[in-house]
């Protein structure tokens, strides 16, 4: 392939504009005449001998093959395959990492996060409010594999050294908090983590892994504050358009070989297809929609944070956000700039009627509101509201949810591109009926 020369290195560009041209020096597909990269469309690939599919299989999972710069030996799609391999090099320059894996979903992403970095035996300190999916992971499947899971306080990470045990392995958390928004301190929790290891070998190490889907790589990047792994759903912000779903897997090229190879045996495989609509529509157009939707979540949490209606305003951009400091250190974009997201949780005041007042408030804007949806996930240029102690985090027994801060008369509310005065229109017109 003839690589047209070019003036400077990716990294003199801005991450704006990386992600949308990508990694122009690819070696993951032969091409050179597209403006749009292709697509595959094939399970399996044609081999010219049997020398060359040998030495594929050779290949494979070698994390110093994928990092040379040739282009890889296809074979067959669950291995590897150039559309999802061009999406996972801008993932992994986007979040600051050596290598990126993708798959199906971001349950399948976290599932691998965890698989590859436990052992039988060994255990998992997470934070104490994770999104219910993740919780139910935890709780219903990973005990079976021999793997305990306790939980603690992450918001106060110097409590967290007198609760690792010799069996720990992971320190897992979301920051944002789903769906609180509380923020946990990376390079704190970082700090706990090295003194730990201190005193450990290299193999039994404790590992900081974190989800960073509330955040995305343009508003906060936990490997550059200290994270070993992150993972993230791709089906949410990244994505940004609701219509494929994915998750990936952001580290060093130390962990490249178990990744590859736990998606090989376990199948969790991002199809092409789906890798390719995040490529050429979701990440490209991620800095511009979080710019935005941004900006109206400001605009939102200003007009919840006035109404007499309204007890409680979860956002990290704020005012009166109780982690203020936190937040500015913490979540940057990529030009230092302070980026708080696109994601507020409200908490209503209390009535003694049935049903709750949020239950009210959510069912009158699903039946009236023309630019507030309800719908779980989030992420989307449509914006979406749910009930989270009766939906997203219903794995969670109520008694938790409620020791943790996560309140029955709390919404979730993640902000899309619709003009900013037709969003707070619709929520002021179903807050006076409530």
């Amino acid at each position: 392939m003839e690589t047209r020369k070019r003036h400077a290195h990716k990294e003199d560009y801005r991450m704006r504009t990386h992600l949308i041209h990508g990694n122009f020096e690819s070696k993951k597909w032969d091409y050179n005449h597209h403006v749009i990269p292709p697509v595959s469309h094939s399970t399996a690939f044609r081999l010219t001998s049997l020398h060359r599919g040998a030495q594929g299989f050779v290949q494979f999972a070698s994390a110093d093959e994928a990092l040379s710069g040739h282009i890889p030996i296809y074979i067959y799609d669950r291995l590897d395959e150039p559309t999802r391999g061009m999406l996972e090099e801008n993932l992994a320059y986007a979040e600051g990492g050596e290598i990126c894996a993708t798959f199906a979903s971001g349950m399948a992403a976290i599932s691998a996060g965890l698989g590859v970095t436990l052992r039988q035996g060994q255990e998992v300190l997470a934070h104490q409010v994770l999104y219910g999916c993740t919780y139910s992971l935890m709780t219903n499947w990973l005990p079976r594999f021999g793997i305990q899971v306790r939980w603690a306080d992450f918001l106060k990470p110097q409590a967290l050294r007198g609760l690792v045990t010799p069996a720990t392995r992971v320190l897992y958390f979301e920051t944002p908090v789903n769906p609180t928004m509380e923020l946990i301190d990376i390079a704190e929790i970082r700090n706990v983590a090295d003194e730990i290891n201190a005193h450990r070998e290299e193999r039994d190490r404790v590992l900081v892994i974190v989800d960073n889907t509330f955040a995305t790589p343009y508003c906060q990047r936990p490997l550059n504050l200290g994270a070993d792994i992150v993972v993230e759903s791709l089906t949410k912000d990244i994505g940004g358009f609701g219509t494929d779903g994915g998750g990936a897997v952001i580290t060093s090229a130390d962990w490249f070989n178990h990744l590859m190879l736990f998606r090989k045996d376990f199948g969790g495989v991002l199809a092409p297809r789906s890798a390719w609509a995040i490529l050429v529509y979701g990440l490209p157009t991620l800095a511009t929609r979080m710019v935005n939707q941004q900006k109206s979540a400001h605009r939102v949490a200003k007009f919840l944070c006035e109404h007499p209606k309204v007890r409680e305003v979860q956002y990290p951009g704020a005012e009166g956000f109780a982690q203020k400091e936190l937040a500015h250190r913490q979540m940057a974009d990529p030009e230092g700039k302070f980026a708080p997201g696109s994601m507020l949780y409200f908490v209503l005041k209390e009535t003694d009627s049935k049903p709750s007042r949020a239950e009210k408030l959510v069912d009158y804007l699903a039946e009236h509101a023309y630019t507030i949806t309800l719908a779980v996930s989030l992420g989307q240029i449509k914006t979406l509201i749910e009930h989270p102690f009766s939906m997203t985090h219903s794995a969670l027994p109520d008694e938790q949810k409620r020791a943790f801060g996560m309140d029955p008369d709390g919404v979730r509310l993640s902000i899309g591109l619709e003009d900013w005065r037709d969003i707070i229109r619709d929520l002021e017109i179903a807050l006076e009926k409530v």
